[in-house]
This record gives structure tokens, C-alpha cells and sequence, in this order.
């Protein structure tokens, strides 16, 4: 008789497909575990590689580096102002000049007949006022004299008319010699009121007149002036003393009008121009006291104007040199020092690095113990200068960090560090 076989719980079909559903749920669990938790993308590099610098306690010093170059107070640039063929050249780039003195001379038969032509009709415009001005002028003394005239024929005929009445009186002469007299007289005392009012009215107007003309003749004697002065400007004279430079000029050149033909340095000192990084933009102001080094010598150095135009991520700043101009200074001589942005206070610090650049100071890669390795983590940080970082937060005094470059830990939590 045959015997029935019971499996075991554990051997049954149900058990087994259960078991591995379980185990499948299980794995399945573990591997979300491992993703969302504590697994960490990481690199490998050897620590010889990389920068370990220490956070500690310290005194913060506020400053930037300035790296500045020579430059002088006042270039006045050479142009021409009416341009033409170079006849003479009588100055060199690298020249002493004078105030005044002739640097080039320019031939324009162009130019030379238009100041001929233009000043020929000035003078003729000049002549007309100017005989105008001689006709009122005229016309005032003949209207006096008129009424001079006048005024002595009246006292002349009321003297013979007085001698007249008399001898007719006592019937010497004939009435008609009587009332010619009389009718003169008569006549006259009515023109002298009619050539009065009359001189009145265009002596005002000549008073009106005149001024008029007189400012019309200074108007175009001055541009009587101008026009002459365009034959003065081919020749090119030095406006200041100084140093001729950035002129290179032959003779037979064609210069256009408005050209730059050259600069001047004048002799009177030099400012250091210097780029800041951008950072420090809304930090550096006007009046900031420094030093630069010259000649192995820190001179003190004043922030004297700031241009707020970034450019490649830089901005400029004027720096004046507050004692005794450096002697042997020349255009163009770099200098380095740096520029007092704040005073000194303890502070947790850490030194500056290329890390910096990466980050933005919103994290960095702090070492183990036994710098085995480097987890990322966020920090907060202050100031800046060349040298240190001012800590706000995320780290403390004795942690190690890496301020070498981030270039390759952008995108990794944890970096490795391997003894080969």
C-alpha cells in the first residue's frame, strides 16, 4: 500500500514563490536604502595633489592686493586740426618740447585759397559797416551845423531887424527893406524847432545804429582772426612742455583733419592705475589708504577715483601717491602692494586658495582624522582678502580643508586621498 509524502513547510511551492517575492522586496528595499541614504559619489586622487590648509583662530587683515601700473597725470594727444600734405617734420618721438614749439608743418593749397577767398569777403563786409558807421556819422555833423546855421542866421537877422526898425521909425528906409528883414527872421525861428526834432530823431537812431555796427565789425573781425588762424594751425605746436611720444611721421604723409598724429606726457608726475577683482567693487571707495612697493620702499598710496564698469571681471581704480613723487618712475612700470579695505579683529580664518573660484565659498572638502579622505560640506563665509577667508559657519578651529583647485570635486561628495 502506497504512503503519502509530506514536504516539509519550507520545500513547499507557495513557501518557495513567498520567499522569493520577500527576498525580491527585500533587495529591492536595501538598494533604495543605499541610493537615498549614506552612499556617496567620491574620487580618488593622491594627496599630494591637493592643499591642506588648518582653520584657526587668528586676526583677520582686510585688504586687497594691488598689482598697479604707471601712468601719467596728463597725456595731451597732438591732432591736426586742418590736416594736408607733411612738409617739415621738426620734432621726434622721444623729444623734449617746449610750450610752443613747432612739432610739424603742413602744406594745403586747398585750405589757403578758401582763407583767401573768405577773408577777402570779410573785408569787404568789414569796409561796408564801417563806411556806413562814417555816413551817420556824417550825416550827424551836417544836421548840427544845420541847425548851427540856423540858430546864427536868427541872431544875424534879429540884429538887423533891431537896426531896421529903428530906421524906419524915423522913415530912413522903405517898408520893403523893412519886412524882407522881419520875413527872414520869420522864417528862420520856424525852421530852427523843424531841424531840432529832426536831428533828435536820427540822432537816436544812430545811437540804436551804432552800437549794432560796432558789435557786427568785432564779430567779423573776429572771424577775420579765426580765418586767418587756419594757416597758423599747419603748423603743429606744442600745447604744454613735456615728453613727445606715439609720433611717427614722414615727410610727403597725407594727414587727414582730426587725425591723431601724436601725444605729449607732460612733466607733471605720474597716478597708478590699478584692476580689483570684482568682488571687492562695493568695497573699495575714494580716500582708501595703502602701499606699493618701489625701489624695495613702501610708499603710502590714496584711492583718488573708482570706475564702477566692470570688464572681464575687473574694475579700475586711480591711485595717487600721497608724499614725494618716487623718482626714476617710468610709464608703463608695474608696482605691487595693497589697499587697506578695513581694519584687523580676530576672526576664524583660513587661508585663501584656488578653491575659492569653484565654490564661491559656499562649501568646501574638510579631511578626516587621518586625512584619509574629504567630505564636502556647506559653510558660510565673510570677508575676503588675498591671504584669508573670514568663517561664519560650517567649520571649526583644528579642521583641515583642501583650498587647492575644486576643478575636478564639483561634482562629488567625498574625495579620496591615496598615499601614491
Amino acid at each position: 500500500m502506497d504512503t503519502r509524502i509530506v514536504l516539509p513547510w519550507w520545500r513547499r511551492r507557495r513557501t518557495l514563490i513567498a520567499g522569493a517575492a520577500a527576498a525580491a522586496v527585500l533587495a529591492a528595499c536595501g538598494l533604495g536604502v543605499a541610493l537615498l541614504g549614506g552612499a556617496k559619489s567620491s574620487v580618488r586622487v593622491p594627496a599630494a595633489n591637493v592643499t591642506l590648509d588648518t582653520v584657526q583662530r587668528g586676526v583677520f587683515h582686510d585688504f586687497v592686493v594691488l598689482r598697479a601700473t604707471a601712468q601719467p597725470k596728463d597725456v595731451i594727444y597732438l591732432d591736426a586740426l586742418e590736416g594736408g600734405q607733411v612738409q617739415e617734420v621738426m620734432a621726434q618721438a622721444g623729444d623734449m618740447l617746449r610750450v610752443g614749439q613747432p612739432v610739424l608743418r603742413f602744406r594745403n593749397t586747398e585750405l589757403e585759397l578758401d582763407v583767401l577767398d573768405r577773408e577777402g569777403r570779410l573785408v569787404e563786409s568789414i569796409t561796408q559797416l564801417q563806411t556806413y558807421e562814417k555816413q551817420l556819422e556824417d550825416a550827424r555833423v551836417a544836421n548840427e551845423k544845420a541847425a548851427a546855421q540856423i540858430q546864427y542866421d536868427i541872431t544875424r537877422l534879429q540884429r538887423t531887424a533891431e537896426r531896421r526898425d529903428t530906421l524906419a521909425a524915423r522913415g530912413y528906409i522903405s517898408k520893403d527893406l523893412y519886412e524882407q528883414v522881419h520875413d527872414e527872421l520869420d522864417h528862420n525861428r520856424k525852421l530852427l524847432p523843424l531841424q531840432t526834432a529832426s536831428n533828435a530823431e536820427q540822432d537816436a537812431l544812430r545811437r540804436r545804429q551804432v552800437p549794432q555796427i560796432q558789435g557786427e565789425l568785432a564779430t567779423l573781425q573776429e572771424s577775420l582772426k579765426v580765418t586767418r588762424s587756419k594757416l597758423d594751425s599747419l603748423v603743429v605746436r606744442a600745447p604744454v612742455a613735456g615728453r613727445l611720444t606715439d609720433m611717427d611721421i614722414k615727410v610727403g604723409e597725407i594727414r587727414n583733419r582730426g587725425q591723431r598724429l601724436g601725444q605729449i606726457v607732460a612733466d607733471t608726475g605720474f597716478k597708478l592705475q590699478a584692476q580689483i577683482d570684482e568682488y571687492y567693487l562695493d568695497r573699495v571707495r575714494a580716500g582708501q589708504t595703502g602701499a606699493v612697493t618701489v625701489d624695495g620702499r613702501e610708499l603710502p598710496v590714496r584711492v583718488t577715483r573708482v570706475d564702477p564698469q566692470v570688464k572681464n571681471a575687473t574694475f579700475q581704480v586711480d591711485i595717487a601717491f600721497e608724499g614725494p613723487m618716487p623718482r626714476g618712475l617710468l610709464p608703463g612700470q608695474a608696482l605691487e602692494g595693497r589697499l587697506t579695505l578695513g581694519g584687523d579683529r580676530p576672526a576664524l580664518v583660513l587661508p585663501s586658495g584656488p578653491f575659492l573660484e569653484r565654490s564661491g565659498g559656499d562649501w568646501v572638502m574638510v579631511a578626516d582624522a587621518g586625512a584619509a579622505h574629504a567630505d564636502r560640506r556647506r559653510i558660510r563665509i565673510g570677508r575676503r582678502s588675498a591671504e584669508q577667508v573670514e568663517i561664519l559657519g560650517g567649520l571649526k578651529p583644528g579642521e583641515r580643508v583642501i583650498t587647492s583647485d575644486y576643478a575636478a570635486f564639483e561634482k562629488v561628495d567625498r574625495v579620496d586621498l591615496s598615499k601614491k
